[in-house]
């Protein structure tokens, strides 16, 4: 299932926090230097700020006519639907049996089902939808928690069932507020025609919920505990409830001293990157952690009418630039950790980066995308407030697309992110692409992969990065290693004495170098640290390049201190592979084409096994790489010695 835009809510995980490759915290200052003062002075007042139409009339003004009728229909689709009730048994399940699935798609069910007829009401204006309206907001009301229950560790009791008497704010429930806050902002008289106490009621749950324990709340995805580094849960969270107070917050002084509290704890986010905003969960992540932070930052360049405007500051246009520069071909991008290798892209979105920053390579991948999309956004993503901005900027994008002489995606060389240690390259006839990266084995969403490479060919996939299984209770507690997909094994690694590498921070590449002369792009780095001492290595050099005769080579170079008792090297592939000629592996791809890879049929012999899938957690593969198997192909060692070479060479086939 490609990752569209937002990562669905079965995916959300209790993130830990984990530092980024070799990066260090760096006080940049960016948002925090705007003083109390500059806030409250440019600050927009409730009243007046108007980011979207109040009214039926203008949506229908400003939106195109076949996003308008979608909208309405989908509304339809939920008229007269039963809020069914919350069980605590179903508030447990996580905790009984590990599946953090079914409540999710539960309270994703409900959220979708309230925002679809408060859009439809918002854009059709006859009342229509009200009824309906009043008991999802009264039913969202009555939860006890608004959050999932994994997430209840931010709560003193911990897991299981939630403690009224402490609300804590995770990811779903800063979403929920700013649902509530945009149902009153959007359709606030619709609300009063049905009760008078509906609106007062949103405002009393936000407060309880949201804005009163944001204003104290220390927690570690703040960053305001014991400066530990943050995730894609700070911009996330912040992004909404800067919205919801905004919208929401009655008294000017308390409103502006919580935005200038919220940009002081996103600086804690923008301090956390490397100086070339590489985001090392993903591109797919990087729509919650970077994509958020942009979400944040239009509404403080909004509200504030253009004072608190950061969007050339270096860093920012570097996060920025990150997208397009992992972008492969189609809806592939590198994949790293547990992000997904395919994107259903956002494409008003990046457009509206792209211009804001004044980067016309983001812009240029936008209205490629736009031209591929065949639906507007769908406005039932976590971040409603992001669809709504793209709605509004899709008659001018249109005009954009229109006009524009250029309409393929950027393709950069080479690209190179330090402070992640990811590269990304294609061949000069850009027929190949390859991807690796260094880093360490305490990475969010860490996979035990540091030297892992991944090759695609013709614009699809050879050897890949299978990604993340189905979020269990497991996957980020101390059993998430039990996951193949987790483990060094199934990467595109050495096993060396039957030792995969380790998991933690000390585990990682060191003495790495990129270097990109003419037409070629050259990766080296030693990995023997990224594997417990038990291996006997000294040293391990991998390399990883693009060559002038248009391949991809990858060597490797070792030391032991005596020989190796077993050495397996792992491809993983969707391809099918043919080894009936020594030396050679044959790729074959699903649109026909094939790649191989050269081999020393002297060192090396070869098998082929292909992965069941058949676990819960393992079925959601088939739909990341299009219901195609995973193979993974080894190379087990014959020589064994103590020191040894090896060279692999992948090409194109005629």
């Amino acid at each position: 299932m490609p990752i569209s835009r937002t990562i669905p809510y079965l995916f959300i995980a209790i993130l830990t926090a984990n530092t980024l490759a070799h990066a260090q915290r760096t006080e940049r200052h960016i948002l925090s230097r705007y003083s109390e003062t500059d806030i409250a002075s440019s600050l927009i007042p409730r009243a007046d700020w108007k980011p979207f139409p109040q009214t039926a009339a203008e949506w229908q003004k400003r939106l195109p006519d076949t996003l308008q009728q979608r909208l309405i229909k989908k509304g339809e689709s939920w008229l007269g639907k039963d809020w069914p009730a919350i069980s605590a048994s179903l508030l447990l399940t996580s905790v009984r049996t590990g599946d953090r699935t079914e409540y999710s798609n539960f309270q994703a069910k409900r959220r979708a089902h309230l925002m679809s007829l408060v859009l439809a009401e918002a854009v059709e204006g006859k009342g229509r939808f009200a009824e309906d309206i009043m008991n999802g907001i009264w039913s969202t009301c009555e939860e006890t928690y608004w959050g999932i229950p994994v997430h209840l560790y931010l709560q003193k009791a911990r897991l299981g069932l939630p403690d009224v008497e402490e609300p804590t704010v995770d990811l779903v429930s800063a979403e929920t507020a700013v649902m509530l806050a945009l149902t009153d902002y959007l359709i606030g008289p619709v609300l009063d025609s049905k009760s008078k106490l509906l609106r007062p009621r949103i405002q009393y749950e936000l407060n309880r919920r949201v804005l009163k324990p944001m204003e104290t709340a220390r927690y570690g995805y703040l960053g305001n505990v014991d400066d530990k580094p943050v995730n894609n849960w700070n911009p996330w969270i912040i992004s909404n409830w800067q919205l919801t107070n905004l919208l929401m917050e009655k008294d000017e002084a308390r409103r502006a001293k919580n935005l200038r509290y919220s940009m002081l704890l996103l600086d804690n986010y923008f301090n956390s990157l490397g100086d070339d905003g590489g985001c090392d969960e993903g591109p797919s992540y990087w729509f919650l952690a970077g994509g958020s932070t942009f979400d944040a930052l239009e509404i403080l360049n909004q509200v504030t009418k253009g004072k608190v405007n950061v969007y050339q500051e270096p860093l920012v246009r570097n996060m920025a630039a990150y997208i397009y520069k992992t972008h492969i071909a189609g809806n592939y991008f590198i994949n790293t950790a547990d992000a997904s290798p395919t994107i259903t892209i956002d494409a008003p979105f990046l457009y509206r980066i792209g211009k804001a920053v004044n980067d016309p390579l983001l812009v240029q991948l936008a209205t490629w995308a736009y031209t591929r999309s065949s639906q507007p956004i769908s406005g039932e993503t976590t971040t409603k407030q992001r669809a709504l901005f793209d709605w509004l900027s899709l008659p001018e994008m249109a005009k954009v697309v229109a006009s524009s002489k250029n309409l393929k995606a950027p393709a950069p060389a080479s690209v190179w992110f330090s402070d992640i240690q990811l590269m990304g390259a294609h061949t000069g006839n850009d027929l190949l692409y390859v991807a690796s990266h260094g880093g360490h084995n305490n990475e969010s969403h860490n996979h035990n992969d540091v030297g892992d490479f991944i090759i695609y060919a013709n614009g699809a996939p050879v050897i890949i990065d299978a990604g993340s299984g189905t979020y269990t209770a497991k996957t980020f507690s101390a059993e998430r290693y039990n996951s193949w997909y987790n483990t060094s094994p199934y990467h595109n690694l050495p096993t060396i004495n039957g030792i995969p590498q380790s998991a933690g921070r000390k585990f990682e590449a060191t003495n790495v170098v990129y270097t990109h002369p003419a037409n070629t792009s050259d990766l080296r780095m030693d990995i023997e640290i990224a594997y417990p001492p038990t291996t006997t290595l000294k040293k391990w050099t991998r390399t990883v390049k693009t060559t002038p005769q248009n391949t991809i080579e990858i060597g490797d170079d070792y030391t032991a201190t005596a020989p190796l008792k077993s050495l397996l090297q792992t491809f993983m592939t969707i391809c099918s592979v043919n080894t009936s000629q020594a030396g050679k592996l044959i790729f074959e791809q699903a649109n026909g084409k094939k790649v191989s890879l050269d081999y020393d049929a002297a060192k090396w012999k070869v098998s082929v096994e292909k992965l069941p899938l058949d676990q819960s957690d393992d079925k959601v593969f088939r739909q990341k790489w299009q219901v195609q198997d995973i193979f993974r192909v080894l190379l087990t060692n014959q020589s064994l010695a103590a020191q040894d070479k090896f060279r692999y060479v992948v090409s194109t086939v005629n």
